[in-house]
């Protein structure tokens, strides 16, 4: 029986780059391979076709050159096109020329600004159009280009939306942007319930009172965290032996030297990042501007690692997780103490969280999540036609 087709369209290499974003890609791909024929067209610094490796498949890739900024061309481009900068920038030939050389049921968008060359393609109209927001770009312009990012995020926010009703199926990693997004008009918008497999389970109860803070710092929301972090910590370690507070992520390059207090470690990067989870108590998360998928969390929650998080940095695994919310400084401190002082508290949460994620992969969910997204429906369904994207009007831009 022939498997239904799908194109993923990658904003980065997955072969050559790494990060949060890249991961999920990988695990997506590698669910989707379960069920179906996957290709995937990226954006790179080098061009031409290659493969990536997954657990159980070999994907075959095309690489388009990704487009150098030109901050003239930019401009004058978003004015004309009345777009943001962003959605300008990646809308470009040689992807929709790379596009029309694939012939997929479905295409899968990572990224709102990675569907506008799918948009131009021969392919729009005819194929089904499924677009994987990852996180808003607003926010993200919000939260790191100054005041350039604040004249950005209506154009963005057009844009986004505007992308979303085109497609035939939006994904999001916070399932109030779903719920917003329905509420705009977009029919088909469903948070997506992806959590990492599970790796052998730390033992909670074995581990000094250590607590570790995640995140790189030229992110300023991981940076917010760290300086809040460091500010509560003389609380949080109050009266408390051999406390410790492990920072990991890079700093700014060039950000001035912060004076820790006592028992906070600036570690950096390191060279085993799941050996030295594993010798945590708890990781915390004082997050103020949060969205999108969670990576720091769900890698915690995969070896049964304690959370203490804001609202904002657990977002919608809250409804999956019970992590509880700790938005109040003295809650938060609070929650930090107990997870110090009391280990069969850690314990309990440790196992709870991992036993969940756990069953999650048991039952097979992550990959029906996937399925039902790509195919517009549940795969096991009696329904088994091909599904035929719907038609769209024309978008205006306004």
């Amino acid at each position: 029986m022939t498997r239904p087709t799908v194109c993923f369209l990658l904003s980065k290499d997955p072969v050559l780059e790494h990060g949060g974003d890249v991961a999920m890609f990988r695990l997506i791909v590698g669910l989707a391979a379960h069920d179906f024929d996957v290709s995937a067209v990226c954006l790179s610094r080098e061009s031409g076709t290659a493969a990536f490796e997954l657990d159980d498949a070999t994907i075959p890739l095309i690489r388009v050159r990704k487009p150098e900024i030109n901050p003239a061309k930019l401009l004058f481009g978003a004015v004309r096109a009345r777009r943001s900068l962003v959605h300008v920038r990646f809308d470009c030939p040689e992807l929709v020329s790379a596009i029309d050389a694939t012939d997929a049921q479905t295409y899968v968008a990572e990224h709102s600004y990675m569907a506008e060359s799918f948009l131009r393609s021969t392919r729009f109209g005819h194929r089904r159009l499924v677009v994987n927001t990852h996180v808003p770009e607003a926010l993200v312009w919000r939260a790191t280009r100054g005041a350039l990012g604040r004249l950005e995020v209506p154009r963005l926010k057009r844009d986004e939306l505007r992308v979303a009703r085109s497609a035939d199926a939006v994904a999001t990693f916070d399932a109030d942007e779903a719920a917003e997004l329905r509420a705009q008009g977009v029919a088909d918008a469903r948070w997506l319930d992806l959590r990492l497999p599970p790796v052998p389970q730390v033992d909670i109860a074995a581990t000094p009172r250590r607590l570790v803070l995640m995140g790189t710092r030229d992110w300023p929301p991981n940076q917010e965290a760290f300086l809040h972090a460091i500010r509560l910590w003389p609380a949080i370690a109050d009266g408390i032996d051999g406390a410790e507070l492990c920072i990991i992520g890079a700093k700014k390059p060039g950000a001035a030297e912060v004076a820790l207090p006592d028992g906070v470690r600036d570690l950096g990067f390191v060279d085993d990042l799941e050996a030295f989870l594993t010798t945590c108590r708890a990781m915390i998360a004082p997050i103020r501007t949060g969205g999108g998928v969670r990576v720091k969390l769900l890698d915690a929650i995969r070896m049964g690692l304690p959370v203490v998080g804001t609202a904002a940095a657990v977002g919608s695994l809250n409804r999956v997780f019970d992590l509880g919310v700790f938005d109040d400084d003295d809650a938060f401190v609070a929650q930090c103490r107990r997870m110090l002082l009391d280990v069969d508290a850690a314990v309990t949460a440790g196992r709870a969280t991992y036993r969940a994620n756990s069953e999650y992969w048991r039952e097979a969910r992550g990959r029906r999540e996937v399925a039902t997204l790509i195919l517009g429906r549940d795969p096991d369904s009696p329904h088994r036609g091909s599904h035929l994207p719907v038609s769209h009007p024309p978008c205006s831009d306004s």
